[in-house]
């Protein structure tokens, strides 16, 4: 997305964490949303493509959020509020995270400007030839 000025939009991160281990949460996947519905719908998705493989308990948990927690999630997410949603499968506990952000447009590298001192350097006209030992 081509932005000039700030934008509003959400920071999405899904994490994972061996519950048994003494480990640091490992970040699996990141996403931008520029809208709660984008955001929502990107937990959704992930959630109703791994419910086939999860336990009886945390695929009951990912769809009560699908029917009910989802629309609390986005309401505060409407409101600017962060949010979590987590299923503990096994061993493993999932995060979701979405938070409120401000994106910050990039200078586009193409329309930069070179430094004054890349005039100062001109190609070679004559062929590189390789020097032979004597």
């Amino acid at each position: 997305m081509l932005m000039d000025k700030p934008q509003r939009g959400y920071w999405c991160e899904c994490w994972t964490e061996d519950l048994t281990a003494e480990t640091l949460p490992t970040l699996r996947a990141s996403f931008d949303a520029y809208s709660a519905p984008q955001a929502d719908r990107w937990v959704a998705v992930a959630l109703r493509t791994i419910s086939p493989a999860l336990d009886p308990d945390a695929s009951q948990d990912a769809w009560e959020w699908l029917y009910d927690g989802r629309i609390t999630t986005r309401k505060a997410l409407l409101r600017a509020e962060p949010c979590t949603v987590t299923l503990t499968q096994a061993r493993t506990r999932i995060n979701w995270t979405i938070r409120p952000v401000i994106f910050l447009p990039l200078a586009h590298r193409q329309e930069a400007e070179l430094p004054s001192c890349a005039q100062d350097f001109k190609p070679h006209t004559e062929p590189h030839t390789p020097r032979q030992a004597d």
